[in-house]
């Protein structure tokens, strides 16, 4: 009687256990010159710290040295424009796939490039524990097939396509 249980008792917490996702494919390597400049947000996995933006979200890598600047910025629902500045660096031995950021040194959040266009005009950006993605582009609209694209590799890569969102670009953002 008490092998059954103890059987019953594994069996359930087989059952239970989340299975650890599968390791997260990048593409081969990042051109870090030709990545850097400006790309709009198109659409987001939600998350807390980009909660406050309503609006024309933007990111610009500026290189600097081995490191890359990040400035993102984002339209708030009062009209405001929110800035945050932060430093990437690459991961060794990724070919510049894989990057590091801090927005509060000394902390680094995976920034894992998934797909790129070889033009540079588009890229899914994810982590590996499919908590977060962004789909990016050269301009404030994508076309809709090229998105879906995008959306289809996110989800084939495990991330939930359904709760992509949407970042509405309205007006660009001034420097």
């Amino acid at each position: 009687m008490r092998s059954f249980f103890l059987l019953a008792a594994l069996a359930m917490s087989a059952a239970t256990a989340v299975a650890a996702p599968q390791p997260l494919p990048t593409v081969a390597s990042v051109d870090l010159t030709r990545y850097a400049g400006a790309w709009y947000e198109i659409a987001l996995l939600p998350n807390r710290f980009q909660r406050q933006c309503v609006s024309d979200t933007q990111a610009r890598y500026v290189l600097d040295g081995e490191r890359v600047q990040v400035i993102n910025r984002c339209r708030q629902a009062d009209g405001e424009i929110e800035t945050a500045k932060g430093r990437a660096k690459s991961v060794e031995g990724s070919g510049n796939a894989k990057l590091l950021v801090s927005f509060f040194w000394p902390f680094y959040g995976d920034y894992w490039v998934l797909d790129l266009d070889e033009d540079y005009q588009r890229v899914l950006i994810g982590t590996p524990s499919r908590d977060y993605a962004w789909v990016l582009s050269r301009t404030p609209q994508l076309d809709e097939a090229q998105l879906q694209r995008l959306l289809d590799k996110a989800a084939s890569l495990g991330f939930d396509k359904a709760a992509f969102k949407r970042t509405p670009q309205t007006r660009p953002l001034k420097d």
